[in-house]
């Protein structure tokens, strides 16, 4: 009937059928060591007696407790293993359900060389304020971290970044923030392998131990390092997409008794295209069409990177480490090139005039964190962590542009050239004490504080060339200096109970902010004192029944880009104007939701938005001037419910579906008057996993997401299909890895944005270079069976380091 039921219910959420054959038979038990420790994530596997013919398998949960159901009458083989214990293999005659009790794994050897691990299904596990998606010895750690990313529960990897459903995610690796770019972050994460991966977190309620701006969280989980010895890949792939991309990327990393060493080092070389197709309707003092200004926008960008990632453990005593990281990124090749087209017409599509607009940049970056940290455990099962993160970013666009105007007749009027040189410096600075402390077998406080200081200087300078001259544009040059501290604490309590579980935590923050505007001699200040609540809780209400419930406050900064005063001119007509007055957004965010059959879960979710901050292209009716301005918006609201599957289908097949109806509302008082827009809308994702051949070294992926028409910055985005097949076969008795990768298969990823209010009246096509098909190797050498300590910078105030348009 629970089968039946399953079904149904997968039918009703995504109008898909599994064939699923119904048993009635279970295998139960709880793993642990010889302390009678839980052992949590250990392997379960069943074959056929005397075979090696996989049948099922499956992970403990966080109490060692694994179950095998929907199975039938016959003798089976149970092998149980986990790292740094020896296997236990057992043959069952299974005529009934059956529990095992406990099972005690005896501590194995330090080299584990002769230990076979079999790869088994992924697997989920919900908590009260994250789902942890295990993927340790699954067949999707032959891929990338990307992939990975791609095929987690939740998660939306596109051209826009990465996301858990609409909003944007802060990544961790192993607690640690990566501070790159987003563009920086996909392109590392892709190059980088999977194989030392042990779970990936989707955090949408992280703790008070995380900063106040974490709203979403995805925390990559690193597999422990119990081997002695070195390792090693190198991994290539050829991109094909309008133009090649190459990318190089290889990691090494040693273990000893005293140490962990690991680097990795990662080239990308790549041109990328994009195309916008614009109109804008200007419009008169009666709000009817004067102009429409249609603009064919081509923009390529030719960049290298070099990243390269550091990390250094030695290990005082048995309890105390000292840990040295390093982050860095040096561009030394960036070329960004916009060619435009603008055809005016009058209101009754009549020819008056046009102009082009080549703009020509070139770029230099370098962008470094450093991490300086020393963790210590007590006797009491406490510990302590001491972290000094100190971050140098440098910035430099040089940019020429080039406009011609013909009149309505075609032919050449005039035309304009200038230039501008913008520079941005940064320094960020932060220091933090963490500590730990377990009250109980099953609760457990931490508390923690924080300092950061964020020092930014940026400079502009725009010079128009007059009859050959150069000419400095007093008026669009300036300096903007910004110095940013925030004090903070924090205190967290979980409590376990028999069928509870409780997380709840308080952390406040001062912030003092100054930003100066040099030329100008204008000088902004914000001083602001915060409280940022997080409760989780949750409830087993049954077997197969489990409610929850979350709440969390947090706080968005603005980047540091958005508070500069500066005009930076795509061109005369199309601007990006900073805004030193940007005020910070608060969010509350409260969920409820169920768990049910184990395979399924219903979320409904609230989340306002105090000031939220958007970037909205305004055109000016008067002047003909579109500028992109970050502005706080009065006020917006999200609210919606989420339905969601992840089934087993067979052995060898795993599937995830979500579909979320929701509805966005977005009010502001804009200078032309007052503005309130909302739509419900509907994300449905669909990813499936399978896994081939006779030993599973072949896996296949097929990943689609769907968005109807939403709202975004006051404009209505319509409707998209994202796409994605991922093929990946091992070779060379698994050191050798080739893939495929083809995204965007049906062409469906561009769209179509629309403004529609007051007298904004403008649409943008947007076709990005985001349909390819990908061609990679990686071979892996060493002791292929050593974990690497690879982690991110933690300064989350490097996220909001924003490039210059």
């Amino acid at each position: 009937m629970k089968v039946l039921i399953r079904i149904a219910l997968c039918v009703l959420f995504f109008l898909t059928s599994f064939l699923v054959n119904a048993q009635e038979l279970s295998i139960t038990g709880k793993v642990v060591d010889a302390n009678g420790n839980s052992i949590e994530f250990a392997n379960v596997v069943l074959f056929e007696s005397n075979s090696e013919i996989f049948l099922k398998g499956t992970s403990t949960d966080e109490k060692g407790i694994f179950s095998l159901e929907n199975l039938s009458q016959n003798t089976y083989t149970l092998k149980i293993s986990y790292i740094g214990f020896q296997s236990f293999e057992q043959i069952i005659v299974l005529n009934g359900n059956l529990d095992l009790k406990t099972i005690e794994l005896e501590q194995g050897a330090e080299s584990l060389d002769q230990v076979d691990i079999i790869a088994t299904k992924p697997t989920i596990t919900r908590k009260p304020d994250r789902l942890v998606f295990n993927i340790e010895n699954t067949a999707l750690t032959q891929g990338s971290t990307l992939g990975v990313l791609k095929n987690t529960p939740g998660v939306i990897v596109s051209e826009g970044g990465i996301a858990i459903k609409s909003a944007q995610a802060a990544v961790y690796i192993n607690n640690k923030r990566v501070q790159l770019s987003t563009e920086e972050l996909i392109q590392l994460l892709d190059s980088a392998p999977a194989n030392s991966i042990k779970s990936v977190e989707v955090i949408t309620n992280p703790p008070a131990s995380y900063d106040a701006d974490s709203g979403s969280v995805i925390n990559i989980v690193m597999s422990r390092n119990l081997i002695a010895g070195y390792r090693g890949s190198v991994f290539s792939a050829f991109t094909q997409g309008v133009f090649p991309r190459y990318n190089f990327n290889t990691s090494h990393f040693f273990k000893n008794e005293s140490i962990n060493f690991n680097v990795n080092y990662n080239y990308n070389n790549q041109k990328i295209n994009q195309i916008n197709d614009e109109q804008i309707d200007y419009l008169d003092s009666s709000l009817q069409i004067d102009e429409v200004w249609t603009s064919n926008i081509n923009r390529n960008t030719w960049s290298e990177t070099h990243n390269l990632n550091l990390n250094f453990d030695y290990f005082i005593t048995d309890s105390s480490t000292l840990s040295l990281t390093s982050t860095g990124l040096y561009m030394p090749y960036f070329k960004y090139r916009i060619n435009n087209n603008t055809n005016i017409n009058d209101a009754s599509g009549l020819f008056q005039s046009r102009f082009t607009a080549n703009n020509l940049s070139r770029d230099d970056k370098y962008n470094i964190g450093t991490d300086l940290s020393y963790t210590s455990t007590f006797e009491n099962g406490s510990d302590l962590l001491i972290n000094a993160h100190y971050t140098t970013y440098n910035y430099q666009r040089d940019q020429d542009v080039l406009s011609n105007f013909f009149d309505g007749n075609n032919s050449f009027v005039n035309s304009s050239i200038f230039n501008t040189l913008a520079n941005q410096e940064t320094d960020i600075f932060t220091a933090k004490l963490d500590y730990n402390l377990p009250l109980s077998e099953t609760s457990s406080m931490a508390t923690g504080l924080k300092f950061a200081n964020v020092l930014t200087d940026s400079d502009i300078t725009k010079t128009d060339f007059i009859n050959g001259q150069p000419v400095i544009d007093i008026n669009n040059s300036d300096a903007f200096k910004y110095d940013e501290k925030v004090f903070a604490a924090y205190v967290d309590y979980s409590q376990s109970w028999e069928k509870w579980d409780l997380n709840i935590g308080l952390r406040v923050e001062q912030t003092n902010i100054e930003g100066e505007s040099v030329s100008l001699s204008q000088t902004n200040t914000q001083d602001y004192f915060n409280w940022f609540p997080t409760v989780s809780l949750s409830h087993q209400i049954s077997d197969e029944v489990r409610i929850y419930g979350n709440y969390k406050r947090s706080i968005e900064r603005p980047n540091f880009r958005n508070l500069n005063p500066f005009t930076f001119f795509i061109n005369q007509n199309n601007v990006a104007v900073g805004n030193p007055n940007l005020r910070p957004t608060y969010i509350d965010h409260i969920t409820l939701g169920t768990n049910f059959l184990e395979y399924f879960t219903v979320e409904a979710y609230y989340m306002t938005y105090d000031g939220n901050i958007l970037e909205l292209p305004l055109q000016n009716n008067t002047t003909n001037v579109l500028a992109y301005t970050p502005a706080n918006l009065d006020n917006m609201v999200d609210f919606g419910f989420d339905f969601i599957v992840d089934y087993m289908i067979t052995s060898r097949w795993y599937f995830y579906g979500v579909t979320s109806f929701y509805n966005i509302t977005q009010e502001d008082v804009l200078p032309q008057g007052p503005v309130s827009l909302d739509r419900w809308s509907n994300l449905t994702i669909l990813q499936n996993n399978l896994r081939l051949l006779k030993d599973n070294s072949l896996l296949v992926g097929f990943n689609l997401t769907y968005t109807n028409t939403y709202l975004q910055n006051l404009a209505l985005i319509d409707t998209r299909w994202i796409t994605g097949l991922t093929i990946s076969k091992s070779i060379f008795n698994k050191k050798g890895t080739i893939s495929l990768a083809v995204e965007d298969l049906f062409n469906e990823q561009d769209f179509l944005q629309r403004n529609r209010y007051l007298d904004q009246s403008s649409t943008v096509f947007s076709d990005y270079d985001n349909r390819f098909i990908k061609v990679g190797f990686r071979y892996n050498f060493g002791n292929t069976k050593l974990s690497t300590n690879e982690r991110g910078s933690s300064a989350e105030e490097r996220d909001r380091i924003k490039d210059l348009n």
